[in-house]
């Protein structure tokens, strides 16, 4: 690729679009993510007795599930940015790299 084409590339609306979309999708569910698991963190170091409840008659504590669920949202997190990227970051790359070959 010559420089002339990487510069058609980073000067293309669509392009500067789509690493706008990108790095907005990426930071706001990299913060969902900060927020559940330091969230999480800073219940466990100042109120561990919240956690430390049992869940029914059995010998598991709320800290079970709440650490599950914690996994779960990563996985989740993950699937909406597949999702988003697939909808709507795929076809302006797609508009990108058809525009500008040469």
């Amino acid at each position: 690729m010559t420089p002339q084409q990487q510069q058609a590339i980073l000067n293309h609306p669509a392009f500067q679009q789509l690493a706008s979309r990108k790095a907005r999708l990426g930071w706001s569910l990299t913060a969902v993510m900060l927020l559940l698991y330091y969230g999480f963190i800073l219940v466990l170091a100042f109120a561990p007795h919240w956690l430390a409840r049992p869940v029914g008659a059995g010998v598991t504590t709320l800290g079970m599930p709440v650490g599950v669920a914690i996994i779960l949202a990563a996985f989740a997190l993950t699937g909406i940015y597949v999702r988003q990227a697939n909808k709507r970051l795929d076809p302006l790359n797609d508009e990108v790299l058809r525009e500008c070959q040469p």
